[in-house]
């Protein structure tokens, strides 16, 4: 795994030990960041299962501000603060060991909102639409933010969730990404 693009582009990023966590391929992280960017101006992005951080810290080199990293593991923690040292972007992150039900509870007290959301949880354990639901129903994604979801080829997410349409679903083997924002009027 590396750093596809951006301020560090090339960067080795460690993966986390063990199988508990699937950590999202290089050419589907190219995909997403072509899709969603490929560069940003700024803005706070929020990893909800950061695994080893790839995907924020990809958004991180290509632009965005600050990014929000939460995991349960102890162990995807313990990488993704190694992998922000190793790229000199910890001063830019914040890292929470915690269930995602629990994060997105802290973070609705907190008044934040994010321009760019990750949401890459177990196959096994998804349940994208209800946190997507509860995420918009709280205001925590901007009104031009964009949610980026990894799931089993085999969910099938709704076209629209609350003010949210799906705007880009692509299939990489058994790995879907399906990108939300909120629908435009004119």
């Amino acid at each position: 795994m590396r750093i596809i693009s951006g301020e560090k582009k090339g960067l080795p990023l460690k993966a986390v030990p063990g199988s508990s966590t699937r950590p999202t391929t290089d050419k589907v992280k190219e995909s997403i960041f072509n899709i969603i960017g490929p560069y940003f101006d700024g803005g706070i992005a929020l990893d909800l299962y950061a695994g080893s951080g790839g995907l924020g810290i990809e958004a991180l080199s290509r632009g965005v501000d600050k990014v929000i990293f939460v995991d349960q593991d102890r162990k995807a923690v313990s990488t993704v603060k190694a992998n922000l040292s190793q790229c000199d972007l910890a001063d830019q992150a914040e890292v929470y060991r915690n269930d995602a039900d629990r994060a997105i509870k802290a973070l609705i007290k907190r008044d934040i909102s994010f321009s760019l959301i990750f949401l890459d949880p177990p196959y096994a354990k998804q349940k994208i639409a209800a946190e997507i639901s509860i995420l918009t129903d709280h205001n925590l994604l901007e009104d031009d933010g964009v949610i980026v979801t990894e799931h089993d080829a085999g969910v099938r997410l709704p076209e629209e969730i609350n003010e949210l349409t799906k705007v880009r679903s692509e299939t990489y083997g058994d790995t879907t990404i399906s990108i939300f924002k909120k629908e435009k009027i004119n």
